[in-house]
This record gives C-alpha cells, sequence and structure tokens, in this order.
C-alpha cells in the first residue's frame, strides 16, 4: 500500500565561535572593546558574519585603522551594509546543515545544480534496500480521485516488485554476502520512481543560502522544491534574522531585498 509522507526540513547544524580565540586575536590587534560588546554564552552565527566584516577593515573600534574614524555599533546595522554593499564573501564563512527528510530525487536531482559553497551526503539506494515506495502528492493531487487511483495502482505494483525481488534473489537468506546485497540492490533500485522519497545531509554557506531561497522558491520553481526551500527561508530568518530579513514572502516566493550579494 502507497504511504503518503510529507518533505521535511530539519536544521541540524550551525557555527560555532570560541570566544577566547577570538579574544586573543583582538588583543593583538587592539580589537578587545568590540569581544565585550557579544555574550560569551550567546553567541550567534552573525557574531561570525560581523567579526569577519571587521577584519577586512580592522574596524572593531575607530583608530584601528587611520582610515576608519567612526563605526557602526548596532549589529543589524553592520549586517544591513554589508547586504547592501555585496560584500558576501564575508558570508561565506557561515555554513550550516539541514537533513532534507521525505524528498523526492526529483528535487535531489534539481538540487545538485547549486554546487558552489555546497556539501552533500545522499541516502544511497545502493545500499539501502526498498521495501515500499514513500510518496509525496501535492494536495491538488490529492484532490483527483481518478488519478490517485491509477497512480497509486502503479507505485503498488513497484513496490510489489521490490519485495517480489528481494525474495527472488534470496537478500535474506543466511550467508549472502554483503557485495551481492549491494550488486542486487543496485539492480532493483531501477524499479523505483523518480518520486521515490528519499533523504539527504545538506550543507551551504549563507552567500549560497541567499541564492537558493530566491531560485527555487521563485514561482517557476518545482512545487515540491518550493515548499522545502519555503520551510529553508523560514528556519534561516530564524536563526539570522538580519541577514534574512530583507526577503519579502509573496504566495511562497521570497524575493532579496538585496540581490547578489
Amino acid at each position: 500500500m502507497t504511504r503518503h509522507v510529507e518533505p521535511e526540513v530539519f536544521l541540524v547544524a550551525r557555527p560555532e565561535l570560541d570566544f577566547d580565540e577570538l579574544g586573543r586575536y583582538l588583543e593583538d590587534v587592539g580589537g578587545l572593546s568590540w569581544l565585550e560588546r557579544l555574550d560569551r554564552d550567546q553567541l550567534t552565527p552573525q557574531d561570525l558574519a560581523e567579526f569577519a566584516g571587521r577584519l577586512c577593515y580592522r574596524s572593531f573600534e575607530p583608530g584601528l585603522n587611520p582610515n576608519v574614524t567612526r563605526i557602526r555599533q548596532d549589529q543589524d546595522a553592520y549586517l544591513r551594509n554589508i547586504l547592501a554593499s555585496a560584500h558576501g564573501s564575508v558570508l561565506e564563512h557561515l555554513s550550516f546543515s539541514f537533513v532534507l527528510h521525505n524528498v523526492s530525487r526529483v528535487l535531489t536531482h534539481e538540487l545538485v545544480r547549486h554546487r558552489p559553497g555546497v556539501a552533500i551526503s545522499q541516502e544511497s539506494l545502493r545500499y539501502v534496500r526498498l521495501s515500499d515506495i514513500p510518496f509525496w502528492f501535492p494536495e491538488w493531487a490529492r484532490e483527483d480521485a481518478e488519478l490517485m487511483k491509477r497512480a497509486t495502482e502503479m507505485l503498488d505494483r513497484m513496490e510489489e516488485f521490490q519485495i517480489w525481488a528481494a525474495d527472488h534473489f534470496g537478500l535474506d537468506e543466511p550467508g549472502v554476502e554483503f557485495a551481492v546485497k549491494k550488486h542486487r540492490t543496485s539492480f532493483m533500485r531501477r524499479f523505483a520512481p523518480e518520486g521515490v522519497a528519499t533523504g539527504l545531509v545538506w550543507t551551504a554557506n549563507v552567500r549560497t543560502l541567499r541564492n537558493v531561497i530566491e531560485a527555487r522558491t521563485a514561482p517557476g520553481a518545482e512545487e515540491e522544491i518550493r515548499l522545502v526551500f519555503g520551510r529553508v527561508g523560514e528556519l534561516m530568518r530564524e536563526e539570522c534574522p538580519a541577514l534574512f530579513g530583507d526577503y519579502t514572502v509573496t504566495d511562497g516566493a521570497w524575493a532579496p531585498g538585496w540581490r547578489k550579494v
């Protein structure tokens, strides 16, 4: 019986700063007053973005760089200026890792087009044997009774084949080597649709995230990837409001106030 699933997004890793090491560096260059504005117990990824930007101009406080006579004290204002001036390299230091769960291979095939600033580890169906075909149906499809009847019939047949093939190859019999299981499982995965639900760890830096959120929530983007990256956008706005607060969301499309950062 076809199992309907919903795509989910889990934010599983974010940047972590070392307050003491920052202090060692800043003591050497004379910027400890900047560090004193931070709470060592509540450091955020945005602190890293600000630190990297200020290092570029040695603008931790006035006077460290003779060319800098005044500095922005407010972090939000500082980071908004980073975005407005398209100083995007600063944002590449901030990487976040997501688990994209119950997403289709339709989505993952599109997502691999975004390569700069990205790391991917995807569930391998060469090793992971399918016992069913978990599948996401958009709401409009679920409302079409005849479509659902025909679609689920096809998926049920594919599920039956996976179970039959495993038995036919004797994959669960004692003593079957893993190399044999892998070889047969790789063959069996060819009979699963691109829409089968899978999972991956997807890591991207903030510069890339800004681009992908805009591109993959645009009105012309594929509907599943729009759903997933709308959620990614929500998570990032919670994590880094100063770096993602310039977006306006209209009918699910995320448009940044500053492009080509």
